[in-house]
Parts: C-alpha cells; sequence; structure tokens
C-alpha cells in the first residue's frame, strides 16, 4: 500500500501529531507491506468485518483539534486545542465557554467544587475554570514540586478526586507519568515512567486505572488504593498485537462504559493508513469485542452521553499543520 508519509512538526496535545521527524513514520511504511484492510485483519481473529457506524451526525463541522470532551449537566463539554477553548454543544448549538492563550487545550472535566480543569498541554499547567467560565489561577506543580510535562487526559474518581496523565517529553524519552488531584485540591504523583501517557479512564468498581501509552502501542492497568495510590502495573491490551501487525496502531483516548468495556481511540501519524477512523471496543482482558468507524483520520477521544445510547467523537483530519482541522460527531452506539 502506498502511504503519503507527512512529516509532522507541530504540536498537538495526542502525542502523535506533535511527533517529530520520521522514524514512526518510516515504520509504518516498514510494516504496511500489502494494501491490507480491517476486513483482513478481523478474518483472522474469526470476527465479522465492521461497518461504518450508524447514524453518523455532524455537530461541529469546524471544529480546530476537538479533544477530551465529557457530558456534563445536558451539554457536552469539549476542547478545541488549535483554538485554545473549551466549547459546549447543548443539542442545538456549539458555544466557546472559555478562551486561554497559550494554555493548549487537551481535556476538560468537572470538578466536585463546581468549576471546571483543564489539560494545558502547551503551557505545563492544570488550568481552572469557573462554573462561567472565567480563567483561575492554575495548578503548576504536584505538592513535593514535581512539573507537569505535556498534561493530557482526566479520569474522575467516584470520591471526588482527579486522576491525570502528563505525557512527558516527545521522542524514545520515557518520562510520562500519572498525578492524582484529591478532593482537598492536593495534587499528588502516582506512576512514573510511562511512554508518552495518554488517555486515562478509572473501571466502574473503582478498582482499575487504565492508562494508555501512545509510544508503546497499548493499554496498561494499575489496581487502585484506597488513598488513590497504584500498583500491579500490567498490560491490558497491545493494539499491534490485537490488529496482527498490519500497521502501527497509535492509541489516544480511553473511555469505559457501564459494563466494563473499554473504547479506545487511535490518532494515525500518516494519512491512508489501514485501520484509520477505527475506534476499537475491548472487553476488561483486553478481547476485541467491536470496531466503530468514523469517516475522519484520528478519532482520539470520545464521551457517553447519559444512556450510552450515543457516543461523541472527536475527529481530526488535517494532521500535519494548524488549524488541525476536525468534526465533532454524534454517533449510535450500538
Amino acid at each position: 500500500m502506498k502511504i503519503k508519509h507527512v512529516q509532522v512538526v507541530m504540536r498537538s496535545p495526542d502525542g502523535r501529531a506533535r511527533h517529530r521527524g520520521w522514524s514512526g513514520i518510516a515504520q509504518l511504511a516498514h510494516r504496511v507491506a500489502a494494501p491490507l484492510s480491517l476486513a483482513l485483519v478481523l478474518a483472522t481473529q474469526a470476527l465479522a468485518p465492521p461497518t461504518m457506524a450508524g447514524e453518523i451526525r455532524i455537530i461541529n463541522a469546524d471544529a480546530h483539534y476537538p479533544e477530551g470532551p465529557i457530558w456534563y449537566r445536558g451539554k457536552l463539554y469539549y476542547v478545541e486545542y488549535d483554538r485554545n477553548s473549551v466549547t459546549t454543544w447543548d443539542g442545538k448549538q456549539n458555544r466557546v465557554f472559555s478562551m486561554d492563550l497559550g494554555c493548549g487545550h487537551s481535556a476538560v472535566v468537572p470538578t466536585s467544587r463546581g468549576e471546571f480543569v483543564v489539560t494545558c498541554y502547551d503551557n505545563g499547567t492544570i488550568g481552572r475554570v469557573g462554573a462561567d467560565g472565567k480563567v483561575l489561577p492554575p495548578y503548576t506543580h504536584d505538592k513535593l514540586g514535581n512539573a507537569f510535562v505535556g498534561p493530557n487526559d482526566f479520569a474522575p474518581d467516584a470520591h471526588g478526586g482527579i486522576y491525570f496523565t502528563a505525557s512527558g517529553h516527545p521522542g524514545p524519552a520515557i518520562d510520562g507519568k500519572v498525578f492524582y488531584i484529591g478532593a482537598d485540591r492536593t495534587i499528588t504523583q502516582e506512576a512514573v515512567e510511562l511512554h508518552n501517557a495518554n488517555g486515562i479512564a478509572v473501571s466502574k468498581d473503582g478498582k482499575t486505572l487504565y492508562v494508555v501509552e501512545t509510544d508503546d502501542n497499548r493499554v496498561i492497568g494499575f489496581t487502585i488504593a484506597p488513598d488513590a495510590s497504584l500498583s500491579e502495573r500490567r498490560v491490558i491490551v497491545n493494539l499491534d498485537d490485537l490488529t496482527n501487525h498490519v500497521v502501527h496502531v497509535w492509541p489516544d483516548g480511553v473511555k469505559v462504559d457501564s459494563k466494563g468495556a473499554l473504547y479506545i481511540g487511535q490518532s494515525p501519524r500518516a494519512e491512508h493508513v489501514p485501520l484509520a477512523g477505527e475506534i476499537f471496543v475491548v472487553d476488561p482482558q483486553g478481547k476485541l469485542l467491536r470496531t466503530l468507524t468514523l469517516p475522519s483520520l484520528q478519532v482520539p477521544n470520545f464521551a457517553f452521553s447519559p444512556d450510552e445510547k450515543t457516543l461523541y467523537v472527536m475527529g481530526v483530519d488535517q494532521i500535519d499543520k494548524s488549524p488541525f482541522r476536525g468534526k465533532v460527531y454524534a454517533i449510535a452506539n450500538q
């Protein structure tokens, strides 16, 4: 298969679009020796090939690198990295809720105190936003003075706390981390030595933290202790293994539904590659259950509607330069 090589030199919050140089794309070209399709991949696993997700609706056709969404109090909140904004959709209109130039928004989530926090990938802070959209003083380090390098995604727990990833430096460095914001706003470092820490989610029983290591092409798990500390690090699923190494899959966001299934997004680093636009749904042991297909190159993150019948998907079509044009979709989750 002919692959169009795209050298990406601008920063974006997914850790793939900000990839420097050609090494990842060269590996892609090396590994794709024939025009294999997802149908072939799944045929080898005795599974039926997926179809395009039904009832696809575009709710924002001009989003500038949409990311990190959450449904909250009747609205979809999501960020636009290239606009440095938090945007809301109320079922009819998209409106800018908050802007913070220089932040480089990657995700947004409400807190137990009624405000919002955002991961500021570019300036290395956890931004704070009031309920009225007013920007508040950010968090700049944990209680021991550890900095946040590339804050990326959030995972609230049931105790008023929030885990978040810090991707670390781009390239071969394995210095990604997981931090925890307690209900009392104390921030602690809970995991280190992650290879481009990205998406993050807490299991429904609150016992497992799932973390995406994008540059190792996998999702790992940690056991969560009552004090929010983490242990028993293990691999849940390697996306390259899951797809029989048809192409490097660069996993991105991860969410967990009410039945415990993991939804894993991805952000390819080149155009016209197999499996682009696929969201992988796996069980807690990493077995592939199904996939959802979107008409965008990258599908970095998503959020469930309250009844989980709709999945709001962030899509990115332009990965080589600003404004990283993309779309926000609403699709039937079935």
